[in-house]
């Protein structure tokens, strides 16, 4: 706990003032672009690895970057992305998994989470990535099914976003944009998933276009 406390005095003194006149302009309001949306694990700083300043990205996280599909859930994820999207209007949707993601290897291993039942219920949100990897990744272990089941549930969660009231209006407007990556913690590469060619490609590849309702099957990972 020191060592926050000490970081907050070395933000006022250092990171802040230079930040001043804009921190003044974000008191009256913000305007982000883009809702991103990404896991609570804490290996993972939205800001830093798109080198965003502050009012530039509104953060969704909660474990296994997951989305309830419209009437799933009554919680702060459909609020939070209901505001984003019709009250500050933002353009883009990012969601954002990562590797060696433990909500994943949960979703395969129930074991690990039995005694976590608040943890196993909210899985369930990602159910449709667990039968997708138990039908179509049998031959995949280890890193590689994690890999693919954080591919896979990138895809999902995007489906599910679909389903949102706002998302759907928006998207039928044609200015909401949507989009999936997947970030890569020990090499720092980020992955988007190209509707075109059904792969996540590296990110500077990326054509960014709205992605696509679904893929077709059987993605290589």
């Amino acid at each position: 706990m020191q060592k926050l406390i000490q970081g907050v005095h070395r933000f006022q003194n250092e990171d802040f003032r230079p930040l001043q006149g804009l921190f003044e302009q974000l008191s009256k309001g913000q305007n982000p672009e883009t809702l991103f949306i990404t896991c609570s694990d804490s290996r993972i700083d939205p800001n830093m690895l798109t080198r965003s300043q502050p009012g530039e990205l509104f953060i969704l996280r909660n474990a296994g970057n997951i989305v309830p599909p419209h009437g799933a859930a009554n919680g702060g994820e459909a609020a939070t992305i209901e505001f984003a999207v019709a009250g500050l209007g933002v353009k883009d949707i990012i969601i954002c998994g990562h590797s060696h993601c433990g909500a994943m290897q949960g979703l395969l291993q129930p074991e690990m989470i039995s005694q976590l039942p608040a943890v196993s219920s909210w899985l369930s949100h990602a159910e449709t990535t667990r039968r997708i990897v138990h039908d179509n990744y049998k031959h995949l272990h280890g890193d590689q099914l994690v890999t693919a089941t954080v591919e896979e549930n990138v895809l999902v969660q995007l489906e599910n976003l679909r389903t949102l009231p706002a998302v759907a209006s928006r998207l039928v407007k044609g200015d909401l944009h949507l989009h999936g990556w997947v970030y890569k913690i020990e090499t720092g590469e980020v992955f988007a998933y190209d509707s075109t060619s059904g792969q996540f490609v590296p990110v500077a590849q990326y054509k960014i276009s709205e992605i696509a309702v679904r893929r077709s099957a059987g993605v290589t990972i």
